[in-house]
């Protein structure tokens, strides 16, 4: 039987061997407490403060511009939460977003609606991007936050986030970027960008599930959430989790000195794969193929079909794949990404998320192009059963 082919990496990865090593000494003879002041906790705060400014590093961000979190969603929300509480007292209640972001971002700025904040929704093209006219016209000076994914998760599509960046700031607005996605994938340098707070999450660069980190510039009015203690400056208190903030460090690390490389690699095998599936499948739709798009991510639509058929066909021939974001499944409901970029009800329905990364080989995508119109033709036999 062939090894299963793991096409899944926008939702998850596996954590890196000098990830894992790097960590292991933490769960054993280096377990302190970094706010006990005694040798032990002293060696936890040493190697807290160092994974600190690695990332810091990475980011070309100053170290006590660094917060640690859980990950991307707890990332998002204190990013749009906690300038906004603080905004809203001087004016600015309204929050302005795309409807094609994570539910990490929609929700939350529902959550400000209810709060009695003001909630924008830019303009979202076919093509996957924000239409510019919507831009000007929602982000003005009444706009605590701006907040626009840079690498869509399920099209995989670019936005200009320094060209949004740049027309929130001339109004006054901050702008937040949810880099999930993006961060290994673009280059980033907040010296030079005009983002005032960006989120990232480990367990899409080879660390674990469970850690992440958020940029907040220095002098950006912010309000946090939780409250009990003093740590990472009262921004996020609650004991830190050194081992897994080590893992993170050394996985960014990592993804930045293979980026160009490795982006290259995923580019090949992704076009490789889209190209192969399009000769076989002629009916088949490539969703944001208009758009500047991330090498890992291939969205594509085969009429006929659903995507709960499809990936039951994919699965059973040992191919994991995914119908869109990780945190909808189980949801019959069409991609509110698709929707959003005009994509027909039973078109979105069809729709399945190829990613490749670090497992990914040549020899993988060849092997997924040689079975997909066989998988094709038994998913469209299962969608008619249905």
């Amino acid at each position: 039987m062939a090894p299963p082919i793991y096409l899944d990496h926008a939702a998850t990865t596996p954590v890196r061997s000098e990830v894992l090593e790097a960590m292991t000494p933490f769960f054993g003879a280096r377990f302190g407490n970094p706010s006990s002041v005694h040798r032990w906790g002293r060696d936890a705060r040493t190697a807290l403060d160092e994974a600190r400014s690695r990332i810091a590093a990475c980011l070309k961000a100053q170290p006590d511009e660094i917060v640690f979190t859980s990950g991307g969603t707890e990332g998002d929300n204190l990013a749009i939460i906690g300038p906004w509480r603080m905004r809203r007292l001087h004016g600015r209640n309204a929050v302005v977003t795309s409807p094609t972001e994570h539910k990490a971002v929609l929700e939350v700025v529902h959550q400000i609606a209810r709060e009695g904040g003001e909630e924008r929704l830019l303009t979202i093209g076919t093509d996957g991007l924000i239409v510019p006219k919507s831009l000007t016209t929602l982000v003005d000076a009444q706009v605590a936050v701006c907040s626009v994914m840079w690498i869509n998760n399920e099209s995989g599509v670019v936005q200009d986030v320094p060209a949004i960046g740049a027309h929130a700031r001339s109004v006054g607005a901050l702008m937040h970027t949810d880099a999930v996605q993006a961060f290994g994938k673009l280059m980033i340098d907040v010296t030079v960008l005009p983002i005032d707070l960006l989120s990232m999450s480990g367990h899409k660069i080879g660390a674990p599930k469970g850690i992440g980190a958020m940029y907040i510039r220095r002098g950006t009015p912010f309000e946090p959430l939780f409250h009990g203690g003093s740590q990472d400056r009262g921004r996020r208190p609650g004991t830190e989790n050194v081992a897994f903030a080590v893992g993170l460090a050394v996985a960014a690390e990592l993804q930045l000195a293979e980026r160009e490389q490795e982006c290259a690699r995923l580019g090949a095998m992704r076009d490789a794969l889209q190209s192969a599936i399009m000769a076989r499948v002629p009916d088949a739709v490539v969703h944001g193929a208009c758009a500047v798009r991330a090498p890992h991510i291939l969205n594509i639509s085969v009429p006929g079909t659903d995507s709960e058929s499809l990936l039951m066909a994919l699965d059973l021939a040992g191919i994991a794949a995914s119908g869109g974001s990780a945190c909808q499944s189980g949801s019959v409901s069409p991609s509110h990404v698709l929707s959003a970029m005009g994509v027909s009800r039973s078109l979105a329905g069809a729709a399945v998320r190829l990613s490749v990364g670090m497992l990914s080989t040549d020899e993988d995508i060849a092997r997924v192009c040689d079975v997909f119109p066989a998988l094709v033709a038994k998913a469209r036999r299962l969608a008619g059963a249905a």
